[in-house]
């Protein structure tokens, strides 16, 4: 079945604890009402929830703090990325290092050419330098062929997405819950072969948007990673025995994907960074929980 529900109200996204120390192109803030009751709707409840393209991690951040799941299993195969979720879910001394060198920095378009210039010393140092060239490059893209903003919001150049006690705040608050959440450097398609037979996890799937030959194919604009066999990542999602929830650019190719293995794809409204109103495509086994919405117990989410 396709197109299950009609579109729903565009989710304000101010409204959505921001969690994440990452301002991550293709984040799914936006998303996280409906990861909410995805996971509610689930029965038995799931008791790990695996992100298997972990980047900024939001979805996995939320399911980890309000305590939808009891664990997190966050993959991550970009160097750099990685490094910050090594940091930040690792040893406290190393998370507090990291507060403070965010926190301590001066930051100026001088002092962030020369930083992220330097040789790489340690894995605490690259987090650090991710972090910065995630805060001062235009739109959070870290990608090859990306600059430093300039304008920025009210004119206030490459500090307008830096924001030194927030992003401290963020990651020891992370730190603090880091027992909920393990981090694992690798590839996402090797880790869902692994936990494919765990009919105890739920499976937030969003990949680097690189497949169809319709449309801007963002992932080759937007990350390192995003060469992906989205035959492969569909079979393997027939074969996941928990739940799981895809999100995709809306496709030809992708439709066809989903309707070959059997799965239902909704459209859902969102803003990009740029506030112009897409849709983005939802893809599961099952998607009456969108149909159904919140039960009578759960908070007004919409």
């Amino acid at each position: 079945m396709s197109d299950p529900s009609p579109p729903r109200k565009i989710i304000n996204v101010a409204s959505v604890p921001q969690r994440s120390p990452f301002r991550y192109p293709g984040g799914k803030t936006w998303l996280i009402p409906h990861i909410r009751i995805w996971l509610r709707s689930l029965k038995p409840r799931p008791t790990v929830l695996v992100e298997p393209f972990a980047g900024g991690a939001i979805v996995g951040l939320t399911a980890g703090f309000e305590r939808l799941v009891e664990r997190v299993e966050l993959v991550e195969l970009d160097d750099d990325v990685a490094a910050v979720w090594s940091v930040v879910l690792g040893e406290p001394d190393d998370a507090v290092w990291l507060c403070d060198r965010i926190v301590s920095f001066d930051v100026n378009p001088e002092s962030v050419r020369r930083t992220l210039a330097e040789p790489i010393g340690s894995v605490r140092e690259q987090a650090f330098r991710t972090i910065l060239k995630n805060r001062t490059y235009h739109g959070g893209i870290m990608a090859k062929g990306s600059s430093l903003i300039k304008k920025g919001e009210q004119g206030r150049g490459i500090r307008s997405r830096w924001y030194p006690e927030t992003l401290r705040r963020r990651i020891a608050h992370i730190q603090e819950m880091r027992s909920i959440f393990r981090f694992h450097r690798g590839d996402g398609l090797a880790y869902l072969e692994t936990a494919a037979d765990k009919p105890d996890h739920a499976f937030f799937i969003d990949p680097p948007y690189t497949a169809g030959t319709q449309g801007k194919r963002a992932g080759r604009r937007l990350y390192q990673h995003n060469d992906l066999d989205h035959e492969r990542l569909f079979r393997l999602a027939s074969r996941l025995s928990g739940d799981f929830l895809m999100t995709y650019d809306q496709s030809d190719e992708v439709l066809n994907l989903a309707r070959r293995h059997g799965f239902e794809t909704a459209s859902i409204p969102m803003k990009n960074t740029h506030h112009d109103t897409m849709t983005e495509l939802l893809i599961s086994r099952n998607l009456d929980w969108l149909q159904r919405g919140r039960t009578p117990n759960q908070p007004r989410l919409f």
